[in-house]
């Protein structure tokens, strides 16, 4: 479970979300510009405010706060297992990709990290792309890629920000599968952040609709995107 008391301004944005996920997959679904970045980001510590200019960043995982009396995300390992995905692959240039994927995994013996690599080679659907620079992936195999160096470490929270929006829908739909199987395999919870309906409608998941920073909605995907399914259907389905 997931609960958040997010108060943040940048400049005339302001994100105010008072809530909790309690669902193992949930989906931030809104328009360009609703906040689902900038919550991601605050999830995964990439954002620091300071509590003095009125911010409030309160975050706890399963009982664990995520953040301390500072209302700052901690950075010690230990205290956040939490991964993102963004949109931007953002992999090691001078890394091939089976060291991308072991990068999280220093840690661990070699017979772990190997067998670790090999089983994210495979859920991603990437096993001949593991001796190959970054320069030589296109933007689909790259997010692969960065979705299995994200898991490799396998997180108790995973933040996946627009992870498949340079794939197809076949092939976006069948990682989503495979990646629903694995989250709810390893009990790691997602947050998924996207702007297409059929994603979310996709997973029959836990949907927080964001409108302009503010949480408008939260429950089941068919109730809260039941105007974007007919539209979807209409669009399917013309007249």
């Amino acid at each position: 479970m997931l609960e958040m008391a997010l108060h943040v301004r940048r400049g005339a944005f302001h994100l105010d979300i008072d809530c909790r996920f309690a669902s193992e997959w949930t989906v931030i679904f809104g328009p360009s510009g609703a906040g689902k970045s900038t919550l991601l980001r605050l999830l995964a510590g990439l954002e620091l405010p300071g509590p003095s200019r009125g911010h409030t960043v309160c975050v706890v995982l399963d009982g664990e706060p995520l953040t301390d009396s500072a209302s700052r995300v901690w950075r010690k390992p230990g205290h956040r297992q939490t991964s993102l995905v963004a949109q931007q692959p953002a992999l090691f240039p001078h890394l091939s990709v089976e060291a991308n994927i072991a990068y999280g995994l220093r840690q661990e013996g070699r017979d772990v990290r190997l067998a670790r690599v090999a089983e994210m080679l495979d859920l991603v659907d990437a096993a001949d792309l593991r001796d190959r620079r970054p320069r030589d992936l296109s933007g689909g195999e790259a997010q692969r890629i960065a979705l299995a160096r994200a898991l490799a470490p396998r997180p108790r929270l995973l933040l996946l920000d627009e992870p498949f929006s340079a794939l197809d829908g076949a092939a976006s739909d069948a990682l989503l599968f495979r990646l629903q199987n694995w989250a709810r395999d390893k009990q790691t919870q997602v947050v998924m952040a996207t702007h297409d309906a059929s994603d979310a409608l996709a997973t029959a998941a836990e949907v927080a609709l964001l409108n302009r920073g503010h949480l408008a909605a939260l429950g089941p995907a068919v109730e809260v995107l039941a105007a974007e399914r007919a539209r979807l259907l209409d669009r399917l389905n013309p007249a």
